[in-house]
């Protein structure tokens, strides 16, 4: 298989494909089958290994990171640690920790969040692309299908990764704050978890969802409204309702 990071260079349409494993074409080739209109994948886990949001939030706390500092007035490194311990114990409930990680960043500039998270993503996740699955959404936006980026994760973060897979902007559906011209606030406009993701692709794509694709239970509910889910890198939560739901699941390459 070709190193991905050889084929970053240019746009993903000018590419020669890689070359898969038979059962990775199997399963590329059963999805592009299946002639979707509108997919909905979401990112962490299930584009690439790992979670980007997570690490990202970790990354601008640290002092020694390399981060910028793009933490709010008054946000403190402790309590934001403190606050994400509680999460961790289930004291605190998975949309609002999802909200405040984004919120955390209020009176940071729009420009200079997302040059920290094109930073970010280029230096700690771009290897951890799942070949395949950007060979997917490149199959899919060849036949002409609406392809959709839903995530809990910051927007700034999903924006960056996305360039590599040619996902505008306007088709990316992730934790969001309102800005006061170019200024991130307090104000939430949507956290895309759980019930979220299906409400939020209600509310903007306002088209039936063909198929879809994930890795957690926080994807159990966008799986359930496509009429083709995918589960792929599931976690054993998804896999096991996967295989009670007799959804398609798929372990890319590169963990297994």
């Amino acid at each position: 298989m070709l190193p991905f990071n050889q084929a970053i260079v240019g746009t993903m349409h000018a590419e020669a494909p890689p070359t898969f494993h038979p059962d990775t074409n199997q399963f590329l080739d059963s999805v592009i089958k299946l002639e979707p209109r509108v997919a909905a994948f979401d990112c962490d886990g299930t584009l690439w290994s790992g979670d980007a949001g997570e690490r990202f939030f970790d990354w601008t706390l640290r002092e020694d990171g390399g981060a910028p500092d793009v933490l709010g007035k008054g946000i403190t490194r402790k309590a934001m640690r403190d606050r994400y311990a509680a999460y961790k114990r289930g004291e605190v409930d998975e949309t609002a920790m999802c909200g405040e990680m984004v919120t955390m960043y209020r009176g940071s500039s729009e420009p200079k969040m997302l040059e920290a998270a094109s930073l970010f993503f280029e230096k700690f996740f771009l290897k951890q692309v799942f070949s395949e699955m950007r060979e997917l959404v490149r199959r899919l936006q060849a036949g002409r299908c609406e392809v959709w980026a839903v995530s809990s994760s910051n927007e700034w973060v999903i924006r960056a990764a996305m360039k590599y897979f040619d996902i505008p902007a306007s088709r990316i559906l992730a934790a969001k704050v309102e800005l006061d011209g170019e200024i991130g606030t307090d104000r939430l406009i949507r956290v895309p978890s759980g019930a979220g993701k299906p409400q939020a692709l209600r509310e903007v794509v306002k088209k039936e969802i063909d198929a879809a694709f994930g890795n957690s239970r926080w994807d159990v509910e966008m799986l359930a409204m496509a009429k083709q889910a995918f589960a792929v890198n599931p976690n054993p939560d998804l896999e096991a309702a996967a295989r009670e739901k007799g959804w398609k699941i798929y372990f890319p390459e590169g963990i297994r």
